[in-house]
């Protein structure tokens, strides 16, 4: 069937249906090793591996649905306009790179707070659309968070910022697979 038979609520419903865990797993993945690899480069390899790892983000996501078992591609259900909805919000993140990449040209440990930035606007629409608390959590407290530690620890932006970012998509993974099993539990 395609989005044509469905109503917005029923669209709204199976969009909602997903775990989720495959992007976050990946995002995850990514910032993990930019805090970890971090130390072992000056500022050229840093700056490479956070465009780099954050620019494979999708692509792991893809690598990890399939051990997840998930269709992030869509290839296996009908279209949904909340699937165009929140890669509209997708877009709309990756045009703030014409601000993150101007204030990395001034100033390179910039780049963590920008791109950590941009990278979480995304779970803004995400909440709202699967009407649950974590993508605002996700978004708010990440921002926050990394603007704080930016300023607190200017020597260790590599390191610090990638850190918090792996605890906050943590948080998120926990609290996306609370929000499956409560699903489960409640169509039982």
């Amino acid at each position: 069937m395609n989005q044509q038979h469905h109503s917005l609520d029923q669209q709204r419903a199976e969009f909602c249906d997903r775990p989720f865990y495959a992007m976050p797993l990946a995002g995850t993945l990514a910032w993990g090793l930019i805090g970890l690899l971090s130390p072992l480069f000056g500022m050229f390899g840093k700056v490479y591996l956070v465009f780099i790892l954050t620019g494979s983000i999708f692509g792991l996501g893809i690598l990890i649905a399939k051990i997840t078992g998930e269709d992030l591609l869509g290839k296996h259900r009908p279209k949904n306009v909340f699937d165009g909805l929140f890669m509209a919000s997708v877009g709309s993140a990756w045009l703030v790179f014409a601000i993150a990449v101007p204030f990395f040209r001034q100033d390179p440990t910039s780049l963590p707070l920008s791109i950590g930035i941009l990278a979480g606007l995304m779970w803004l629409p995400f909440s709202w659309i699967i009407q649950h608390w974590v993508g605002y959590f996700h978004g708010i407290v990440r921002t926050l968070l990394l603007v704080v530690a930016w300023y607190l620890w200017p020597e260790h932006r590599f390191t610090v910022l990638p850190a918090i970012i792996v605890c906050i998509y943590l948080v998120t993974l926990i609290a996306l697979a609370r929000r499956q099993r409560q699903m489960k539990r409640a169509l039982a």
